[in-house]
């Protein structure tokens, strides 16, 4: 119920009588709030009106205002004055429920001023008399834009300076934010099912309105031995295992750090690379004629090159091909493959040193462009590779050492790293990825190929063998919960007091890069007209952004939702299944939990549940998702029971009746009884009668 105050209810005299009123106050040394409030009730000239239930809010003494700031109005006329009156009193700021903090100075001599918070008024007595003070307006703010409002400040033509943090991810429960626990629960069946029957782990992590609401983590960080046998004596997973982000790495290295220094006035995106990286980029290009595409000639490939710019690169628009690996001594460049005994044009070493990385620099610089730019997308991680140089290039650091003195350090972040084993980490803290190195079960080969399983180091052959482990295109490892803070900021542009990205250059790089490919922002994948329904669902808004990396990660921000997914697998850490028909298919690609975009699919269920009780929809849904997966076996022939793509099918069904009995339904019941006749009375024998002995009777 609001309360109506007429002007008669006011105490005259801005701050008069207010030190009798309810105020916690921690003064940190500075005068007491009864001194600065007796000040001003001596000051005559102080006509600002202040109603005996102004909110009483924690106020503390602050003696510095360093920091980065979502926003720093000076009141009045913040903006100038302006005949839109209103406008110059009042400054919109992104914001959530539970919390908040205004940093306040009031210029030397002021007596009194009007604070309000989303129309709530604030008591300033005790900032009264000037100084620096820290507001906690959590009791005032809401999820989304919040208003501020600051006048009647006393003597007039005197200032008030509010700076706005921003908001940081907290501890919330899905209750907090109406996320029905129904659907983590099928979630949680769903993934436990696939690790059942041979999946090797998985990590989730949920913020939404930001909160924390949900973590957790399924599976072994090693699952198999070398030669496809379970590994049974493995450590489980936890929300602290590091998972290897594969192509996510773009979107938190590269991304994140050309959007900060644009943000800075530190990079231009229409900068030239050949400006940035020195005229060798340009003048060292050789000339290759890739198979399939036509060759312009050495000069017209080098005029291309000198044209490029970070926006190009950012648009996967650059003319680079997609891998040309060179890192592999016998990979041919013409036709882009591996061949026994060929030479690579553009080798430039396997042994992960410095040296290493800085001849990949140079072989960067020898490749000639495949295309034209601008005239087609080709995803190329070279792209990546060489933003990293370009971005150490504009700091002067490494791009590591940039990244973690700009965001992971400020950012609390600890279990966020390049390299782990080289900076702190265990090979037991990182989930494992492919079982014999990058041979694909010894399908591949080349010089210096690892055979071990790979466990703290990065899986991606060109990340590791040419860059030292340290790029803009894959390298960076972390897990669920801290990916989902960082990933978090693209909701706000900044976390606490450190500024980050503006909203213009948000609005820049998440935009479309063009009407006929809104898939794709300047490196962000965008969802557009359901272009992006495999990852981020069928419910996602057009501008929900993310990526997704090829060891079996995904990050899904949804903006319109407040809300961030970020889904980490191993896939790959399981055996090839055909290395002869498929070398790059591992058996973890088979099963549900692979597919990334069931995910946010029953996420964005239990989001707009509205009330209702969801679990027969969910046995539907669940039926239907066993039926697809049947009849994606009947599509390949006499499948075994031991194929992963039939273990997945069982998982489904292992879920349904997980879920039939948690909720005791009978109709889920049926539901899960019509599904059996999905199976094989001859190949599923065995599982049918497994599952008939797992549904409970009620």
């Amino acid at each position: 119920m609001s309360t109506k105050f007429s002007r008669k209810t006011f105490l005259k005299g801005s701050v008069a009588g207010l030190g009798m009123m309810a105020l916690n106050v921690c003064t940190a040394g500075a005068a007491s709030a009864a001194e600065p409030a007796a000040a001003a009730a001596e000051d005559t000239n102080s006509l600002n009106l202040v109603p005996k239930k102004a909110a009483s809010v924690k106020v503390t003494s602050r003696g510095s205002v360093s920091g980065g700031w979502q926003g720093e109005p000076v009141f009045p006329n913040w903006k100038g004055l302006d005949d839109t009156l209103a406008m110059n009193h009042m400054y919109t700021f992104v914001g959530y429920a539970g919390q908040g903090t205004l940093c306040v100075e009031p210029e030397a001599g002021v007596t009194g001023f009007n604070l309000f918070v989303n129309n709530r008024q604030i008591n300033t007595a005790a900032m009264a008399a000037g100084g620096v003070w820290n507001v906690d307006i959590s009791g005032q703010t809401i999820n989304g834009r919040n208003t501020i409002q600051v006048g009647g400040i006393r003597p007039r033509g005197k200032k008030v300076t509010v700076r706005v943090g921003y908001p940081t991810v907290q501890e919330g429960s899905l209750q907090d934010v109406g996320i029905d626990r129904d659907a983590l629960e099928l979630l949680e069946q769903i993934i436990q099912a696939d690790v059942n029957n041979g999946f090797p782990s998985a990590q989730m992590a949920v913020v939404k309105n930001g909160k924390l609401v949900y973590q957790n983590a399924w599976g072994k960080v090693n699952s198999y031995n070398p030669d496809g046998t379970p590994k049974t004596d493995s450590p489980a997973v936890t929300n602290d295992t590091l998972y290897d982000l594969a192509s996510n790495t773009k979107m938190y290295t590269a991304n994140y750090a050309l959007q900060y220094l644009v943000t800075q006035g530190k990079a231009n995106l229409d900068s030239r690379l050949v400006d940035l990286l020195g005229s060798a980029f340009v003048e060292d290009t050789i000339d290759i004629t890739y198979n399939g595409y036509e060759n312009p000639g050495l000069k017209v490939n080098k005029q291309w090159k000198a044209e490029l710019t970070l926006r190009d690169i950012l648009r996967h628009q650059a003319g680079f091909p997609a891998d040309p690996q060179y890192h592999n001594d016998s990979f041919d460049q013409c036709s882009q493959k591996t061949v026994p005994g060929a030479t690579n044009l553009l080798f430039s070493g396997w042994d992960g040193s410095a040296a290493t990385r800085a001849a990949t620099l140079k072989s960067i610089f020898k490749t000639p462009l495949m295309y034209k730019p601008g005239t087609k997308t080709v995803y190329s991680d070279v792209d990546y590779m060489l933003l990293a140089f370009a971005i150490e290039a504009i700091t002067g650091k490494g791009l590591d050492a940039f990244l973690k003195e700009t965001f992971w350090d400020p950012m609390g972040l600890t279990h966020t790293t390049y390299n782990p084993l080289l900076n702190g980490f265990a090979a037991n803290d990182c989930a494992a990825t492919e079982l014999n190195g990058n041979t694909r079960d010894g399908a591949i080969s080349f010089t210096g190929v690892r055979t071990a399983t790979i466990q703290g180091q990065v899986h991606d052959e060109k990340c590791y063998y040419a860059m030292g482990g340290i790029s803009g295109h894959a390298g960076l490892f972390s897990n669920a919960t801290e990916l989902a803070k960082l990933a978090s900021v693209m909701l706000t542009g900044g976390y606490g007091e450190n500024r980050y990205f503006s909203r213009n250059v948000m609005d820049a790089f998440t935009a479309p890069k063009k009407e006929d490919a809104a898939n794709w922002g300047l490196g962000w994948w965008r969802e557009g007209d359901n272009q992006r329904c495999w990852y981020f669902g069928t419910q996602a808004p057009s501008n929900t952004i993310g990526h997704q990396g090829w060891t079996g990660t995904l990050t899904m921000i949804d903006p319109v939702e407040d809300l961030v997914v970020v889904y980490l697998t191993n896939k790959i850490n399981s055996p090839v299944t055909d290395k002869a028909a498929n070398p790059n298919k591992f058996n973890g690609n088979w099963y549900t939990a692979s597919t990334l975009g069931f995910v946010a699919q029953l996420l964005y269920q239990g989001l707009q549940n509205h009330g209702t009780d969801p679990n027969n929809a969910y046995s539907a849904l669940l039926e239907d998702m066993a039926e697809s997966k049947f009849a994606l076996v009947a599509e390949g022939g006499s499948v075994p029971a031991t194929h992963p793509l039939v273990r997945s099918g069982y998982a489904v069904l292992e879920a349904m009746a997980a879920h039939a009995n948690a909720t005791h339904s009978y109709l889920d019941r049926n539901y899960f009884n019509d599904a059996l006749t999905l199976l094989d009375d001859t190949r599923d024998a065995e599982e049918l009668a497994k599952l008939k002995k797992m549904l409970n009777k009620f």
